[in-house]
């Protein structure tokens, strides 16, 4: 035979042993971790998420509300899109798109250097010498929408780049008016 006492198990009703300071202060130790783990880092990420949402949200608002040329670039995809490229260096940037079922189209205006006047114009596959001088080719609607006035002072010219669809075509008018940084104004119109 062995040596070996058979294990006795607890009887049903009898008192258990009294748990030690150390083990009870170990186990709610670990018990709260637990619940800091499981339901306090999914809560705070939650709390961070909705924030971002919300400013996301209000920062896209900001932008597609606005009614006219707001200060900035356009960005990469509308400057894409409308093949609109803004030289550098640019600066007075000022952009606004519409977009309706029938026509989109992108306004933009900005001040460069004879240089950044002549690379645009390259860019979009015409020269220098297409400007035609007085010629004032954005339309009553589109400098209603911006606001745009071509009656101040300066040597105005103009033209109009046409591109067959879906290539958007561009009316661009320069002000002359500060010897060696011309101020451009461009308006881009594509049919969807």
């Amino acid at each position: 035979m062995s040596d070996e006492l058979p294990q006795q198990t607890a009887l049903p009703g009898a008192p258990r042993p009294a748990e030690g300071r150390w083990h009870m202060i170990r186990r709610r130790t670990l018990t709260l971790l637990i619940i800091v783990l499981l339901i306090g880092i999914p809560a705070g990420y939650l709390v961070i998420s909705a924030n971002q949402s919300r400013a996301s949200g209000k920062d896209k608002e900001a932008k597609y509300s606005a009614t006219g040329l707001t200060e900035g670039w356009p960005s990469k995809v509308q400057r894409r899109l409308y093949q609109v490229p803004v030289p550098h260096p640019a600066w007075w940037v000022a952009s606004y798109e519409t977009n309706n079922w029938k026509t989109s189209r992108l306004y933009v205006e900005f001040e460069t250097t004879d240089a950044g006047l002549s690379a645009f114009l390259t860019s979009m596959g015409v020269q220098r010498h297409d400007l035609r001088q007085d010629d004032i080719t954005i339309g009553e609607r589109d400098r209603d929408v911006t606001g745009w006035t071509f009656d101040g002072p300066g040597t105005w010219s103009g033209l109009v780049h046409e591109q067959k669809d879906p290539a958007p075509t561009h009316d661009v008018v320069v002000n002359h008016n500060k010897p060696g940084y011309p101020r451009v104004y461009v308006v881009s119109r594509t049919v969807p």
